[in-house]
Protein backbone atom coordinates (compact mmCIF):
# COMPACT_ATOMS: atom_id res chain seq x y z
CA UNK A 1 0.00 0.00 0.00
CA UNK A 2 1.28 3.50 -0.63
CA UNK A 3 3.14 5.53 1.55
CA UNK A 4 1.22 8.93 0.83
CA UNK A 5 -2.34 7.52 1.18
CA UNK A 6 -5.33 9.71 -0.24
CA UNK A 7 -6.50 11.55 1.75
CA UNK A 8 -10.80 12.43 0.91
CA UNK A 9 -11.11 15.16 3.93
CA UNK A 10 -8.07 17.13 3.32
CA UNK A 11 -8.91 20.56 3.74
CA UNK A 12 -11.65 19.67 6.52
CA UNK A 13 -11.76 21.07 9.92
CA UNK A 14 -13.21 19.65 12.69
CA UNK A 15 -13.73 20.89 16.12
CA UNK A 16 -14.78 18.63 18.83
CA UNK A 17 -16.18 18.89 22.46
CA UNK A 18 -16.98 15.17 22.76
CA UNK A 19 -14.85 13.33 25.65
CA UNK A 20 -13.58 9.48 26.32
CA UNK A 21 -15.32 6.81 23.70
CA UNK A 22 -18.00 8.07 21.01
CA UNK A 23 -17.19 11.30 19.98
CA UNK A 24 -12.90 10.62 19.76
CA UNK A 25 -13.92 7.22 17.90
CA UNK A 26 -15.50 9.30 15.05
CA UNK A 27 -13.08 11.93 15.07
CA UNK A 28 -10.08 9.50 14.59
CA UNK A 29 -11.73 8.13 11.80
CA UNK A 30 -12.07 11.52 10.33
CA UNK A 31 -8.90 12.18 11.04
CA UNK A 32 -7.16 9.38 9.41
CA UNK A 33 -9.10 10.49 6.17
CA UNK A 34 -7.77 13.65 6.30
CA UNK A 35 -9.69 15.97 8.28
CA UNK A 36 -7.99 18.54 10.72
CA UNK A 37 -8.82 17.41 13.89
CA UNK A 38 -9.30 19.70 17.24
CA UNK A 39 -9.67 18.31 20.29
CA UNK A 40 -11.07 20.63 22.85
CA UNK A 41 -10.77 19.70 26.98
CA UNK A 42 -10.66 21.38 30.17
CA UNK A 43 -7.68 23.04 31.04
CA UNK A 44 -7.41 20.70 34.44
CA UNK A 45 -7.01 17.54 33.32
CA UNK A 46 -8.37 17.65 29.84
CA UNK A 47 -10.43 14.56 28.72
CA UNK A 48 -11.25 12.66 31.58
CA UNK A 49 -9.58 9.27 29.72
CA UNK A 50 -6.22 10.55 29.63
CA UNK A 51 -5.86 8.97 33.18
CA UNK A 52 -6.41 5.43 31.02
CA UNK A 53 -3.38 6.37 28.54
CA UNK A 54 -3.81 3.42 26.55
CA UNK A 55 -7.57 4.25 25.41
CA UNK A 56 -6.85 7.89 25.51
CA UNK A 57 -3.52 6.72 23.03
CA UNK A 58 -5.96 4.85 20.55
CA UNK A 59 -8.36 7.27 20.07
CA UNK A 60 -6.89 10.52 19.93
CA UNK A 61 -3.71 10.38 17.95
CA UNK A 62 -3.11 12.73 14.76
CA UNK A 63 -5.53 15.17 16.45
CA UNK A 64 -4.81 18.27 17.99
CA UNK A 65 -5.44 19.70 21.54
CA UNK A 66 -6.21 23.31 22.70
CA UNK A 67 -7.67 23.88 26.54
CA UNK A 68 -10.18 25.96 27.29
CA UNK A 69 -12.73 26.87 29.80
CA UNK A 70 -15.71 27.32 27.94
CA UNK A 71 -17.33 28.61 31.32
CA UNK A 72 -14.92 31.56 31.08
CA UNK A 73 -15.60 34.42 28.50
CA UNK A 74 -11.80 34.22 27.26
CA UNK A 75 -12.45 30.50 26.51
CA UNK A 76 -15.86 30.72 25.40
CA UNK A 77 -14.75 33.27 22.63
CA UNK A 78 -12.01 31.19 21.36
CA UNK A 79 -14.51 28.18 21.08
CA UNK A 80 -16.44 30.35 19.08
CA UNK A 81 -13.95 31.73 17.08
CA UNK A 82 -12.90 27.67 16.31
CA UNK A 83 -16.26 26.81 15.45
CA UNK A 84 -16.68 29.92 13.06
CA UNK A 85 -13.68 28.23 11.30
CA UNK A 86 -15.33 24.81 11.50
CA UNK A 87 -16.66 22.68 8.64
CA UNK A 88 -17.92 20.11 11.50
CA UNK A 89 -18.65 20.67 15.14
CA UNK A 90 -18.69 17.12 17.47
CA UNK A 91 -20.09 18.06 20.79
CA UNK A 92 -20.76 14.71 23.60
CA UNK A 93 -22.63 16.42 26.18
CA UNK A 94 -25.73 16.16 27.99
CA UNK A 95 -29.14 17.25 26.12
CA UNK A 96 -29.01 21.36 26.62
CA UNK A 97 -26.00 21.69 28.39
CA UNK A 98 -24.15 23.09 25.02
CA UNK A 99 -27.61 25.80 25.10
CA UNK A 100 -26.31 26.70 28.75
CA UNK A 101 -22.72 27.35 27.71
CA UNK A 102 -24.13 29.32 25.05
CA UNK A 103 -23.57 27.21 22.29
CA UNK A 104 -26.69 26.58 21.42
CA UNK A 105 -26.86 23.97 18.03
CA UNK A 106 -29.55 26.14 16.74
CA UNK A 107 -27.58 29.83 17.03
CA UNK A 108 -24.25 27.30 15.49
CA UNK A 109 -26.37 25.65 12.60
CA UNK A 110 -28.27 29.79 12.21
CA UNK A 111 -24.59 31.68 12.09
CA UNK A 112 -23.07 29.23 10.50
CA UNK A 113 -25.35 27.68 7.91
CA UNK A 114 -22.77 25.55 6.70
CA UNK A 115 -21.47 24.12 9.59
CA UNK A 116 -22.63 20.12 10.38
CA UNK A 117 -23.35 19.99 14.28
CA UNK A 118 -23.29 16.33 15.47
CA UNK A 119 -24.46 15.91 19.32
CA UNK A 120 -23.31 12.42 20.47
CA UNK A 121 -25.73 11.63 23.54
CA UNK A 122 -26.94 8.35 25.83
CA UNK A 123 -30.21 8.32 24.80
CA UNK A 124 -30.92 10.93 22.16
CA UNK A 125 -31.80 15.48 22.54
CA UNK A 126 -35.41 14.15 23.14
CA UNK A 127 -37.47 10.75 24.93
CA UNK A 128 -38.06 9.97 27.78
CA UNK A 129 -34.90 8.58 28.81
CA UNK A 130 -33.14 11.76 27.33
CA UNK A 131 -31.22 13.08 31.12
CA UNK A 132 -30.72 9.31 32.60
CA UNK A 133 -27.29 8.70 32.78
CA UNK A 134 -25.38 5.55 31.60
CA UNK A 135 -22.45 3.82 30.39
CA UNK A 136 -21.75 1.08 27.27
CA UNK A 137 -23.09 -1.67 30.01
CA UNK A 138 -26.55 -0.27 30.51
CA UNK A 139 -27.07 0.60 26.93
CA UNK A 140 -26.42 -2.87 25.93
CA UNK A 141 -29.14 -3.71 28.64
CA UNK A 142 -31.62 -2.07 27.63
CA UNK A 143 -31.07 -2.46 23.71
CA UNK A 144 -31.73 -6.19 24.11
CA UNK A 145 -28.26 -7.26 23.41
CA UNK A 146 -27.49 -9.38 26.36
CA UNK A 147 -28.80 -12.57 27.31
CA UNK A 148 -32.01 -11.57 29.36
CA UNK A 149 -31.68 -14.88 30.79
CA UNK A 150 -28.01 -15.48 31.71
CA UNK A 151 -26.54 -12.24 30.95
CA UNK A 152 -22.81 -11.68 31.25
CA UNK A 153 -20.64 -8.42 31.12
CA UNK A 154 -19.46 -8.09 27.59
CA UNK A 155 -15.73 -7.65 26.46
CA UNK A 156 -16.51 -5.17 24.07
CA UNK A 157 -18.40 -1.46 24.47
CA UNK A 158 -20.46 -1.43 21.38
CA UNK A 159 -22.54 1.16 22.19
CA UNK A 160 -19.74 3.53 22.28
CA UNK A 161 -18.19 2.12 19.06
CA UNK A 162 -21.64 2.22 17.41
CA UNK A 163 -22.30 5.60 18.29
CA UNK A 164 -18.61 6.64 16.72
CA UNK A 165 -19.63 5.36 13.77
CA UNK A 166 -22.77 6.74 13.56
CA UNK A 167 -21.72 10.32 14.55
CA UNK A 168 -18.71 9.56 11.48
CA UNK A 169 -21.71 9.27 8.85
CA UNK A 170 -23.70 11.86 10.32
CA UNK A 171 -20.43 14.33 9.61
CA UNK A 172 -19.92 13.16 6.36
CA UNK A 173 -24.16 12.88 5.07
CA UNK A 174 -23.93 16.60 6.92
CA UNK A 175 -20.83 17.48 4.70
CA UNK A 176 -22.44 16.10 1.54
CA UNK A 177 -25.84 17.68 2.28
CA UNK A 178 -24.14 21.05 2.25
CA UNK A 179 -22.53 19.96 -0.64
CA UNK A 180 -25.92 19.83 -2.70
CA UNK A 181 -27.90 22.29 -0.71
CA UNK A 182 -26.07 24.51 1.17
CA UNK A 183 -26.56 23.80 4.64
CA UNK A 184 -24.92 21.27 6.98
CA UNK A 185 -27.39 20.96 9.74
CA UNK A 186 -27.63 19.62 13.28
CA UNK A 187 -27.14 15.52 13.77
CA UNK A 188 -28.47 14.24 17.16
CA UNK A 189 -27.07 10.53 17.59
CA UNK A 190 -28.20 8.90 20.44
CA UNK A 191 -26.16 5.53 21.53
CA UNK A 192 -28.70 3.81 22.52
CA UNK A 193 -30.45 4.03 18.73
CA UNK A 194 -27.25 3.23 17.36
CA UNK A 195 -27.25 0.27 19.17
CA UNK A 196 -30.50 -0.64 18.52
CA UNK A 197 -29.67 -0.57 14.88
CA UNK A 198 -27.59 -3.83 15.27
CA UNK A 199 -30.41 -5.69 16.43
CA UNK A 200 -32.60 -4.48 13.20
CA UNK A 201 -32.85 -7.93 12.03
CA UNK A 202 -33.86 -9.39 15.70
CA UNK A 203 -36.07 -6.67 16.48
CA UNK A 204 -38.15 -5.86 13.39
CA UNK A 205 -39.65 -9.77 13.42
CA UNK A 206 -40.75 -9.30 16.76
CA UNK A 207 -41.88 -6.33 16.37
CA UNK A 208 -44.35 -7.54 13.74
CA UNK A 209 -44.91 -10.84 15.76
CA UNK A 210 -43.22 -12.90 12.96
CA UNK A 211 -41.67 -16.46 14.11
CA UNK A 212 -37.69 -16.13 15.21
CA UNK A 213 -35.56 -17.21 11.84
CA UNK A 214 -33.53 -20.42 12.66
CA UNK A 215 -30.41 -18.27 11.42
CA UNK A 216 -27.65 -19.12 14.06
CA UNK A 217 -29.50 -22.64 15.45
CA UNK A 218 -27.05 -24.91 13.14
CA UNK A 219 -25.11 -26.86 15.04
CA UNK A 220 -22.28 -26.22 12.98
CA UNK A 221 -22.17 -22.49 14.26
CA UNK A 222 -20.43 -22.00 17.46
CA UNK A 223 -17.22 -22.38 19.44
CA UNK A 224 -16.03 -25.67 20.28
CA UNK A 225 -12.94 -26.83 22.44
CA UNK A 226 -10.01 -28.76 20.90
CA UNK A 227 -7.57 -31.36 22.52
CA UNK A 228 -5.10 -28.68 23.35
CA UNK A 229 -7.87 -26.59 25.49
CA UNK A 230 -7.63 -24.22 22.36
CA UNK A 231 -11.06 -22.94 21.18
CA UNK A 232 -12.21 -22.72 17.56
CA UNK A 233 -14.97 -21.03 15.77
CA UNK A 234 -17.46 -22.99 13.31
CA UNK A 235 -19.45 -20.24 11.31
CA UNK A 236 -21.54 -22.52 9.31
CA UNK A 237 -24.90 -20.96 9.44
CA UNK A 238 -27.16 -22.45 6.99
CA UNK A 239 -24.81 -23.93 4.08
CA UNK A 240 -24.97 -27.18 3.69
CA UNK A 241 -21.85 -27.59 0.99
CA UNK A 242 -19.83 -26.10 4.34
CA UNK A 243 -21.64 -28.86 6.41
CA UNK A 244 -20.38 -31.24 4.11
CA UNK A 245 -17.02 -30.07 3.82
CA UNK A 246 -16.79 -29.96 7.69
CA UNK A 247 -17.96 -34.01 7.83
CA UNK A 248 -15.86 -34.88 5.47
CA UNK A 249 -12.37 -33.79 7.30
CA UNK A 250 -13.89 -34.37 11.05
CA UNK A 251 -14.85 -37.90 10.62
CA UNK A 252 -18.62 -37.43 10.64
CA UNK A 253 -19.52 -39.25 7.65
CA UNK A 254 -23.13 -40.45 8.98
CA UNK A 255 -24.22 -36.77 9.46
CA UNK A 256 -22.81 -34.94 6.12
CA UNK A 257 -26.50 -35.63 4.31
CA UNK A 258 -28.65 -33.62 6.72
CA UNK A 259 -29.84 -30.84 5.50
CA UNK A 260 -30.34 -27.31 7.18
CA UNK A 261 -33.58 -27.80 8.84
CA UNK A 262 -32.71 -31.31 10.00
CA UNK A 263 -29.44 -30.17 11.52
CA UNK A 264 -31.38 -27.30 13.35
CA UNK A 265 -34.16 -30.37 14.44
CA UNK A 266 -31.50 -32.12 16.07
CA UNK A 267 -29.23 -28.91 16.80
CA UNK A 268 -28.41 -30.44 20.59
CA UNK A 269 -27.53 -33.77 19.34
CA UNK A 270 -25.74 -32.77 16.27
CA UNK A 271 -23.60 -30.57 18.10
CA UNK A 272 -22.77 -33.14 20.90
CA UNK A 273 -21.13 -35.24 18.60
CA UNK A 274 -19.29 -32.52 16.34
CA UNK A 275 -17.76 -30.69 19.72
CA UNK A 276 -16.60 -34.51 20.72
CA UNK A 277 -14.58 -34.66 17.12
CA UNK A 278 -13.05 -31.55 17.42
CA UNK A 279 -12.13 -32.13 21.17
CA UNK A 280 -10.01 -34.79 19.84
CA UNK A 281 -7.48 -32.98 18.32
CA UNK A 282 -5.27 -30.40 18.67
CA UNK A 283 -6.13 -26.60 17.01
CA UNK A 284 -2.78 -27.08 14.86
CA UNK A 285 -4.81 -30.07 13.34
CA UNK A 286 -7.81 -28.39 12.85
CA UNK A 287 -5.86 -24.74 11.40
CA UNK A 288 -4.73 -27.35 8.86
CA UNK A 289 -7.34 -29.13 7.54
CA UNK A 290 -10.43 -26.77 7.66
CA UNK A 291 -8.92 -24.42 5.57
CA UNK A 292 -7.80 -26.90 2.85
CA UNK A 293 -11.40 -28.14 2.86
CA UNK A 294 -12.83 -24.46 2.56
CA UNK A 295 -14.65 -24.51 6.11
CA UNK A 296 -15.87 -21.31 7.22
CA UNK A 297 -14.10 -21.16 10.63
CA UNK A 298 -11.88 -19.10 12.69
CA UNK A 299 -9.24 -19.68 15.49
CA UNK A 300 -9.73 -18.20 18.89
CA UNK A 301 -7.16 -15.55 19.45
CA UNK A 302 -6.34 -13.05 22.20
CA UNK A 303 -5.10 -9.79 21.54
CA UNK A 304 -1.16 -10.56 21.74
CA UNK A 305 -1.89 -12.79 19.08
CA UNK A 306 -4.14 -10.24 17.32
CA UNK A 307 -0.74 -8.24 17.02
CA UNK A 308 1.27 -10.71 15.13
CA UNK A 309 -1.80 -12.15 13.09
CA UNK A 310 -0.40 -12.37 9.41
CA UNK A 311 -3.60 -10.73 7.66
CA UNK A 312 -3.61 -7.88 10.26
CA UNK A 313 -0.19 -7.29 9.10
CA UNK A 314 -0.98 -7.80 5.66
CA UNK A 315 -3.72 -5.26 5.49
CA UNK A 316 -1.41 -2.64 7.13
CA UNK A 317 -4.11 -1.79 9.88
CA UNK A 318 -1.10 -1.11 12.62
CA UNK A 319 1.15 1.73 11.56
CA UNK A 320 3.80 2.86 13.48
CA UNK A 321 3.87 7.03 14.70
CA UNK A 322 5.99 8.46 16.37
CA UNK A 323 7.77 5.31 17.66
CA UNK A 324 4.28 4.01 18.73
CA UNK A 325 2.07 1.37 16.80
CA UNK A 326 -1.73 2.79 16.25
CA UNK A 327 -4.60 1.02 14.43
CA UNK A 328 -5.20 2.97 11.44
CA UNK A 329 -9.30 3.49 10.69
CA UNK A 330 -10.26 0.60 8.33
CA UNK A 331 -11.16 2.23 4.57
CA UNK A 332 -8.81 1.66 2.24
CA UNK A 333 -8.87 4.40 -0.84
CA UNK A 334 -7.44 3.32 -4.33
CA UNK A 335 -5.35 1.00 -2.91
CA UNK A 336 -3.93 3.12 0.18
CA UNK A 337 -4.88 2.72 3.40
CA UNK A 338 -4.97 6.16 5.51
CA UNK A 339 -3.83 6.19 8.88
CA UNK A 340 -2.63 8.43 11.62
CA UNK A 341 0.19 11.50 10.72
CA UNK A 342 0.80 12.32 13.94
CA UNK A 343 0.54 10.95 17.86
CA UNK A 344 -1.09 11.52 20.50
CA UNK A 345 -1.38 15.52 21.22
CA UNK A 346 -0.16 16.60 24.97
CA UNK A 347 -3.06 18.18 26.81
CA UNK A 348 -3.14 22.00 25.38
CA UNK A 349 0.13 21.07 23.30
CA UNK A 350 -1.79 23.27 20.15
CA UNK A 351 -3.67 26.01 22.46
CA UNK A 352 -2.12 28.90 20.66
CA UNK A 353 -1.17 27.18 17.31
CA UNK A 354 -5.06 26.81 16.69
CA UNK A 355 -6.63 30.34 17.89
CA UNK A 356 -4.18 32.08 15.90
CA UNK A 357 -4.97 30.57 12.59
CA UNK A 358 -8.79 30.79 13.66
CA UNK A 359 -7.87 34.87 14.02
CA UNK A 360 -8.56 35.23 17.93
CA UNK A 361 -7.25 37.85 19.20
CA UNK A 362 -3.72 38.25 21.22
CA UNK A 363 -5.34 39.00 24.27
CA UNK A 364 -7.78 36.64 24.15
CA UNK A 365 -5.02 33.72 22.98
CA UNK A 366 -2.87 35.29 26.08
CA UNK A 367 -6.05 35.16 28.67
CA UNK A 368 -6.87 31.44 27.46
CA UNK A 369 -3.06 30.53 27.92
CA UNK A 370 -2.92 31.90 31.36
CA UNK A 371 -6.05 30.36 32.50
CA UNK A 372 -4.82 27.36 31.15
CA UNK A 373 -1.08 27.45 33.27
CA UNK A 374 -3.25 29.03 36.30
CA UNK A 375 -6.32 27.12 36.38
CA UNK A 376 -8.45 30.38 36.27
CA UNK A 377 -10.70 31.72 33.98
Amino acid sequence: MSAQPVRPLDGYRVVSLAEQYPGPFATMVLGDLGADVVQVERPQGGDPSRAFPGHHAALNRGKRSVALDLKTPSGLAACRALVARADVLVEGFRPGVLDRLGLSPADLTRDHPGLVVVSVSGFGQDGPYRDRPAHDLSFQAVAGLLDAEAPVVPQVALADVAAGLFAAIAALTGLAGRATGGRGGHYDVGMFDALVSFVVTRLVPVANGMPADALGQDPGYGLFATADGRWISLSIVFEDHFWRALCAVSGLDALAGLTAPERAARRDGVRAELARRIAAEPLAHWERVLPAAGVAYGAVQDLAGLVEDPHLRGRGLLQTVEGRRHLRQPLVVDGTAPGPRSGVPGLGAHTGEVLREAGVAEETVAAVLGAALTGRG
